[in-house]
């Protein structure tokens, strides 16, 4: 296994590829993406079940090294602090296949 950082984010499904493509200019080459998440948080109830995508949520999953954590964090917060959302940075260990 190999040590890694996992970074959790939850942004508006509305924000997702500006975000992704933020992610990009800083370096990140892989990400996974669950569409339709609900939860609560301080803005209210998001429910996964909205009709359109203005109210829906998405959850983005990273797996990158530590170095590249501070760039993901800063590309990351002018949405959150615009829209809101979540970002989550853990330590992790990467399966080898």
């Amino acid at each position: 296994m190999k040590p890694i950082k996992r970074v959790e984010i939850v942004v508006g499904q509305h924000e997702l590829e500006p975000v992704i493509e933020a992610l990009e200019a800083v370096g990140v080459d892989g990400w996974t993406v669950v569409r339709n998440v609900g939860g609560k948080g301080e803005r209210g109830l998001r429910s996964e079940n909205e009709l359109t995508d203005v109210f829906r949520n998405a959850y983005v999953v990273i797996a990158c090294s530590a170095e590249k954590v501070p760039g993901v964090v800063e590309a990351v917060r002018p949405f959150l602090r615009r829209f809101g959302g979540m970002c989550l940075v853990s330590d992790a260990q990467w399966v080898i296949h």
